[in-house]
């Protein structure tokens, strides 16, 4: 037995050894390197578009505290091949290529707020979405406030437009549909902000004050609905406007490890981060707070996303998740990557792209 075991095991070392001498070599390299851009240029999240219901993909599940896993807010929901942003943080369009999803589906934006986590991505999103192919300027709805954004946007980036346009010409980046449209509207009660092939928006306020308006949306699809809560302190609106949902998709705030943080801080003589960190409880929920809204809604699934602290490994996520299996079990927490499959008829899949 031994005998066999050390020619096994000598086997398997030589034949590492011959692997690592093989990518040594130009040609296993090249031929390695072009394999992988096959694989990387071909769509590889189908199942996501290809849906008859609802698809959900999170591009951005972090927060502004930085985290090596994880972009600033964005949720990506995919109605009848058509796929709607909500929100735009930094690093989110990144992992919208990665997963191979086709920049041109994208139809639309919606902005729960204008803090700078949930729109500073929105260039890249003009740009990727502009060059491959996208028919006309890139639609993003929001409350009012959201034209001051937009042309904000769109003047910080006239310039760059014309150079992609003098660069790769008109029939890669025609100048007639570059740039991004705002359709602004009221955002002071629940209205329907979208209406078109069997996909009805309905945008609520929440609670995140001093910032106002600020909402969330709820997408409904082939009798599928999926509700996202932008920021919001736990409010009863959500709970009114989830009621019924398969998904819900909450922010969280895990506001005893942000006291934590707060007193970190202090003790570092950082006093402008502790008192950022004693401010920004007021206006956020936490993942117990979502567990008790999302049972009052009667929502079939909870995802937790937004989250602060990024819980990046299995201690900070035990914390994070204290006390939530006591009211709802079964939480998710969200992971950058992560889609979930909402078929018009059929039981929900979860995984990565």
């Amino acid at each position: 037995m031994n005998k066999t075991m050390l020619i096994v095991g000598g086997a398997l070392l030589a034949i590492v050894f011959a692997l690592g001498v093989a990518t040594r070599l130009p040609g296993v390299q090249d031929a390695l390197f072009e394999k992988a851009i096959e694989k990387n240029f071909l769509p590889r999240a189908e199942a996501l578009w290809e849906n008859d219901g609802l698809s959900i993909f999170f591009c951005g599940t972090g927060s502004p505290l930085p985290s090596k896993a994880r972009a600033q807010n964005c949720t990506l929901v995919f109605a009848g091949g058509k796929a709607f942003l909500v929100d735009a943080g930094t690093g989110s369009w990144e992992n919208v290529q990665a997963a191979g999803i086709p920049a041109e589906r994208l139809a639309g934006v919606f902005l729960t707020h204008f803090h700078s986590d949930h729109i500073g991505d929105l260039s890249e999103v003009n740009l990727g979405s502009w060059v491959a192919g996208r028919p006309g300027p890139l639609p993003v709805y929001g409350p009012e406030g959201v034209g001051q954004v937009i042309d904000g946007v769109n003047m910080a980036f006239a310039p760059d437009n014309i150079y992609r346009t003098a660069h790769h010409g008109k029939a890669v980046a025609e100048p007639r549909s570059a740039g991004l449209a705002a359709n602004a509207f009221d955002g002071s009660a629940a209205s329907v902000v979208y209406d078109q092939g069997g996909l009805k928006v309905t945008a609520f306020p929440v609670d995140h004050d001093p910032v106002h308006p600020a909402v969330g949306y709820r997408f409904d699809y082939n009798g599928r609905a999926v509700v996202i809560t932008g920021d919001t302190a736990y409010t009863h609106s959500v709970i009114e406007n989830a009621r019924g949902a398969d998904v819900l998709v909450h922010e969280a705030q895990a506001n005893h490890m942000v006291a934590k943080l707060e007193a970190g801080a202090a003790r570092a003589g950082n006093a402008r981060l502790a008192k950022i960190f004693s401010d920004i409880p007021s206006y956020h929920t936490s993942p117990v707070e979502a567990a008790k809204a999302a049972n009052e809604a009667g929502v079939k699934t909870l995802v937790l996303s937004h989250l602060t602290p990024p819980p990046d490994n299995e201690i900070a996520l035990r914390i994070f998740m204290r006390g939530v299996v006591k009211v709802r079990a079964g939480v998710i927490v969200a992971e950058d990557g992560m889609g979930i499959i909402l078929p018009a008829d059929g039981e929900e899949t979860i995984g990565q792209f």
